[in-house]
């Protein structure tokens, strides 16, 4: 007679299968962004789950930055969408856990900084070339205050991102932007020779954007980049501290 063999079955929890679920709608847009998920009473009532096994679920997307709870008489659970600080955390986490190092985060943005250049140089509008030609000039008007210098730098490559129109690299640049600041951070690192540099790199780049030439975009941001990896590796490779 033939014995049936059975593996073990993973069933999942009731809490992660409404967690799926409304995630399903959220990310769908069946629920649209600040729209109100029932109480936790109507929950419990459609679904036939227990009280707990709906706060879990609530729990969890809450963790993932799909709803936000408000307490109180007036507040309730409404839907949110993912969003370039849920991604920065996400990261900062990811960075902080691993222990990644200063030369991962330059060599992440050596990979992926040129290839905005060049997409920004192929999709700039007028508008957004004269957005970044304030933030260019914002980061040489702050020459002598070496903080918002360093914040204006930050400003300006997002604006490259964000004339990429390329949204999943301008959202990874963007959330990546608090460790960029930090990268470029580092004591008697930013000194009068280097924010030179960096303006002249930072005219070039623009004018081959401003000319719509990708090539050259893309060529002067990975050699003003490597330039950056390079001095900046010479004063530190530890891991980057995050704050959290």
């Amino acid at each position: 007679m033939t014995q049936v063999k059975l593996s073990p079955i993973s069933v999942p929890k009731t809490s992660q299968v409404l967690a799926a679920e409304l995630r399903r709608q959220i990310l769908g847009m069946a629920l649209p962004t600040g729209a109100p998920l029932p109480t936790e009473r109507d929950l419990v009532t459609q679904t036939g789950l227990s009280r707990s096994s709906v706060r879990e679920a609530l729990r969890i997307l809450e963790a993932e930055n799909l709803v936000q709870t408000r307490p109180g008489r007036f507040g309730g659970t409404a839907t949110n969408r993912p969003n370039d600080d849920s991604l920065g955390r996400s990261i900062s986490l990811f960075v902080h856990g691993r222990g990644i190092s200063l030369a991962s985060l330059l060599q992440t943005r050596e990979a992926i900084e040129p290839s905005l250049a060049a997409l920004a140089a192929q999709s700039r509008s007028e508008a957004e070339m004269s957005l970044l030609n304030e933030a260019t000039q914002r980061v040489e008007d702050a020459f002598d205050n070496v903080p918002l210098f360093l914040r204006e730098n930050v400003n300006w490559h997002i604006a490259i991102a964000s004339a990429s129109h390329n949204e999943l690299l301008r959202a990874f640049l963007t959330a990546s932007s608090n460790l960029i600041y930090k990268a470029t951070a580092i004591d008697n690192f930013s000194t009068e020779d280097v924010r030179r540099q960096v303006i002249q790199a930072h005219r070039r780049i623009l004018q081959a954007i401003a000319a719509k030439d990708a090539d050259a975009a893309r060529r002067r941001m990975a050699r003003h980049l490597a330039a950056v990896t390079a001095a900046m590796l010479a004063f530190s490779d530890a891991p980057l501290e995050i704050d959290l």
